[in-house]
């Protein structure tokens, strides 16, 4: 019985592998691990035998390829499987190398059970693999061509109907000529087009079905060039619309309405909103201290209503950490300082519309040990051949929940998976980037605490640097938003606030 085909480098590092009986991953990577040590280099076998399984394995450049069997399995008819993998292999990969075997990883592993089900070898050969593995369709390739006939039909049928749209829309406009003002330039021009546009919409509605043939063009000023300059600027916007797979509107007004369906802010979002953000860059010593923090916080302001733009922010600071505070030059930083209000220094001018201002910036920079919002414990003690690491976490500033939380730890190449012993949340292993990654999705005043421990070869300094994200609606400095009121009147206005902390750095060294 065939157990496990692999590729591994020469140091036993699993580049890819296919169990086909039940395998524990921590089983197939020992195996790989424990075969560069016990071949034989004086002997030419290309087997190895121990007391449980037998390895067949080729050498390839630098990489192996190994069959894992039972040691009951007929050696000659593993030996002419083991033929058919290396010859497998160059079918995908342009070279022996290890980059190009993961990058084919799956290819690899849909040709290796072609060969191989259930531990038996297939009957099959190298042209077969590759018939079954391309999964050819004669059915599929007529279906595509189908729907490609019709995509193309589809795509035809609308530019027609675009064509009758536009060629309805400048009949329309001709009849509306009469309207007053539309002759010129200027304002009068404007008007003049708005009313046309809505008499165009009015008659396209109405007369649709009956569209008659255009009348003769009438001599005079060329409006009807222009008509036509916008018919094309039309027929490609309708082009765009058709390759993007939006239906075509009646009328200018429905399309514009769309438009604004699309490009509309949150449900939550009111006419004057204030992002606060702030981001933290914090690095660690492995044995304690602080080496520097630093956090740089911003509250931006957006308003998108006219009305809303003469305001002032009524801003709370319950901060005693000794933050740097600075607003904006335009800012009246009297006003600030005396009453905790953002206005602008002139009070008759309106802050921007409809976009991003930075009214309010702070800055915290420290080596105080007990600024630390999520301190990091990790202790790495040698064991044998192995280490045996324990990490703690514990949430120092209790206000702060924060969420997906991510502490990533570096594990040593070519030794196979941790031993997980305990833990709080969850692990990934990401084998080929070697690291350990210990995912928890709320860390608040509940869950404060938490710790994890494994075992794995290597030494101590293997596990660092360790590093740590996470996310945040609460801010870290507690500066807030409490009211907004209008310069005239100081009647209070509507506002919504969206808050983030993130993190930029945060290592253990």
């Amino acid at each position: 019985v065939l157990l496990a085909a692999a590729v591994c480098t020469k140091a036993g590092k699993a580049i890819v592998s296919r169990q086909f009986v039940e395998m524990t991953r921590t089983r197939i990577e020992g195996l790989l691990a424990a075969f560069p040590k016990l071949m034989n280099t004086g002997k030419q076998h290309t087997f190895v035998e121990t007391e449980s399984v037998r390895y067949v394995y080729q050498p390839m450049e630098k990489l192996y390829m190994v069959l894992i069997t039972t040691k009951n399995s007929n050696i000659l008819e593993d030996l002419e499987t083991l033929r058919l993998f290396s010859r497998v292999i160059p079918e995908y990969c342009r070279a022996l190398e290890e980059n190009e075997i993961s990058e084919h990883c799956f290819d690899l592993i849909f040709a290796f059970d072609e060969i191989v089900a259930l531990g038996y070898r297939e009957n099959v050969n190298l042209a077969q693999i590759r018939t079954f593995t391309e999964m050819d369709s004669h059915e599929e390739k007529v279906f595509r061509a189908v729907r490609e006939t019709q995509e193309r039909e589809a795509k035809a049928e609308m530019r027609r109907k675009a064509k009758e749209l536009q060629q309805a829309r400048r009949d329309a406009e001709r009849q509306g000529k009469k309207a007053p003002g539309f002759g010129g330039f200027g304002s009068s021009a404007v008007s003049g087009g708005t009313t046309a546009a809505m008499i165009t919409e009015t008659i396209i509605e109405t007369e649709k079905p009956k569209v008659a043939p255009a009348p003769a063009r009438p001599s005079g000023p060329s409006k009807a060039l222009k008509l036509g300059a916008k018919g094309k600027e039309v027929d490609n916007f309708v082009d765009k619309l058709k390759s993007e797979g939006e239906d075509i509107m009646t009328s200018v007004g429905k399309r514009s309405t769309e438009a604004a369906k699309v490009l509309a802010p949150p449900v939550n979002m009111e006419s004057v909103h204030m992002k606060i953000e702030e981001k933290i860059s914090l690095t660690c010593g492995r044995d304690g201290g602080l080496q520097n923090m630093e956090l740089h916080g911003m509250i931006m302001l957006h308003i998108s209503d006219e009305k809303f733009a003469r305001i002032r922010l009524h801003v709370e600071n319950e901060d005693k950490r000794g933050v740097q505070l600075q607003t904006h030059p335009n800012v009246d930083k009297k006003l600030f300082t005396a009453e905790s209000q953002i206005g602008l220094k002139n009070p008759e001018k309106s802050f921007p519309i409809n976009s991003d201002v930075g009214v309010l910036k702070w800055r915290l920079q420290t080596t105080e040990e007990s600024f630390i919002p999520l301190t990091i414990n990790c202790w790495p003690s040698e064991s044998g051949n192995s280490c045996d690491v324990n990490i703690e976490y514990e949430l120092q500033e209790e206000s702060l929940e924060l969420n997906d939380v991510m502490i990533t730890i570096p594990l040593p190449s070519g030794v196979g998976a941790p031993v997980i012993g305990e833990i709080d949340g969850e692990y990934r292993h990401d084998s080929r980037r070697n690291l350990l990654e210990w995912c928890l999705p709320v860390i608040d005043a509940k869950n404060k605490s938490g710790s994890l421990e494994f075992s794995i070869a290597g030494q101590p300094s293997d596990f660092f640097p360790v590093q740590v994200s996470f996310v945040s609606k609460k801010n870290y400095c507690n500066i807030q938003v409490t009211k907004v009121t209008q310069v005239d009147g100081n009647s209070p206005v509507r506002f919504s606030t969206e808050t983030t902390f993130l993190v930029d750095k945060y290592e253990i060294l």
